[in-house]
């Protein structure tokens, strides 16, 4: 396994723990106290956050660190309809920070 390979596995996990926590990303990196900037890249595996972070997100989301690494965490037969919503949802947001910058 590879690191980028590894920031997938973090960010898909991250991603998907906070969606079944119903917190929006605003949410979590205000409980994790990080920005929402930063948490966007982290789930879209485009950063590595230090252990303190990674420590603060699992507290946030009630999970071990270790669980934020875990491949199978995002349900087999969920993957797809998961990786279309999280598809759909950097669409809008991508779209919202266009008109910001």
């Amino acid at each position: 396994m590879d690191g980028q390979e590894i920031k997938t596995i973090l960010g898909k996990n991250i991603r998907f723990l906070r969606f079944h926590k119903a917190y929006s990303q605003a949410d979590l990196a205000e409980k994790a106290n990080i920005s929402t900037i930063f948490l966007s890249n982290i789930e879209r595996g485009n950063k590595f956050p230090k252990p303190e972070i990674m420590s603060r997100l699992a507290n946030a989301l009630e999970v071990e660190v270790f669980e934020l690494f875990k491949p199978e965490v995002v349900p087999e037969n969920g993957k797809e309809t998961f990786n279309r919503l999280s598809s759909d949802i950097h669409r809008h947001i991508d779209e919202v920070f266009k008109h910001y910058k």
